[in-house]
């Protein structure tokens, strides 16, 4: 059994309709219109014990919506959530035992407090044994370098500070499921899509309160990253090459005295065709090709260039 199942899940809102005006405003005040809007649209997808996975997407795109679900914070409007067997808004307590959620919005620690007195405090919440919180304690103070903070008062920690100290509050109790948005791991939700790039193994791309693609990332960026960056080094040009040449499909991008930025697809042109083109208006020292980014892919996608 997989140690997330969502099925058919939809979330639900009901907005007020405002009106303009002063006499507007006493409309909503004394009978307010609704009107409803879908942030999740019926997904689907399941997720083994140890994936690592990207939940991506515009802002709005339901990605906070669905994680608030799985931790059991929002009620789905319909369709299913199991977590490690457990209906999250069901039993929230037991489901809470299991995960560990860093939000961007939301603190864990107490603000007042002296960052150790808020670890203390989750020690006695989760019941976790001595032996193992001393553990983990001097394992993440070790990790996200923590020993200057122990004793500062949450309060006095600048953003970074307190994110680490969140960090490691999350997993101080062991939690077999982690949600991180914005910052064994199931699912990072980010608009740092380096983040993604570089720890997930698997993508699942959200637009508009739906699944548009759920594969593996280099799956992903072999199908949709078919366009190629290349630097092209160039010494003693004849002319500005991007103002008075038009490369056959090919964009230039950027032009600087002795650089050329350009981006093709290897489905319409080679490299070599461009360098054809462009050898007429100088010397071409060197060229360094680089594969389509993530965050590349994701732009020309919601751009419509690309249909998932």
């Amino acid at each position: 059994m997989s140690i997330i199942e969502v099925k058919n899940l939809e979330k639900t809102y009901k907005i007020i309709e405002k009106e303009e005006g002063l006499i507007g405003y006493f409309k909503n005040l004394i009978k307010p219109k609704y009107k409803e809007y879908k942030a999740v649209k019926g997904i689907n997808f399941n997720i083994e014990e140890g994936e690592l996975v990207g939940y991506i997407g515009e802002n709005g795109a339901g990605k906070s919506t669905t994680i608030k679900m799985l931790t059991g914070l929002l009620t789905p409007t319909s369709g299913k959530v199991v977590v490690k067997g457990i209906v999250p808004n069901e039993k929230r307590i037991e489901n809470n035992k299991n995960i560990g959620a860093v939000f961007r919005q939301k603190t864990q620690l107490w603000w007042d407090l002296p960052v150790i007195e808020s670890f203390r405090l989750i020690k006695k919440m989760y019941k976790i044994p001595e032996n193992e919180y001393r553990k983990n304690l001097k394992k993440f103070t070790e990790i996200l370098e923590l020993e200057d903070l122990l004793e500062k008062q949450v309060k006095n920690l600048s953003l970074g500070q307190k994110m680490r100290c969140e960090i490691a509050a999350t997993f101080i109790h062991n939690p077999q499921i982690v949600y991180l948005d914005e910052p064994k791991i199931v699912i990072l939700t980010t608009h740092d899509l380096k983040d993604i790039e570089d720890v997930c193994d698997r993508i699942i791309l959200l637009d508009k309160g739906q699944i548009i693609y759920d594969g593996e990332k280099q799956k992903f960026k072999d199908t949709y990253g078919e366009k190629t960056i290349a630097e092209i080094i160039i010494k003693e040009k004849n002319m500005n090459i991007s103002e008075n040449l038009k490369i056959d499909n090919a964009e230039i991008l950027e032009e600087r005295e002795d650089k050329l930025k350009i981006k093709f697809s290897h489905k319409e042109t080679t490299i070599m065709k461009i360098i054809e083109q462009i050898s007429k208006y100088g010397n071409i020292e060197d060229i360094h090709m680089k594969e389509a980014e993530l965050e590349d892919i994701l732009k020309e996608i919601y751009k419509g260039v690309h249909k998932c």
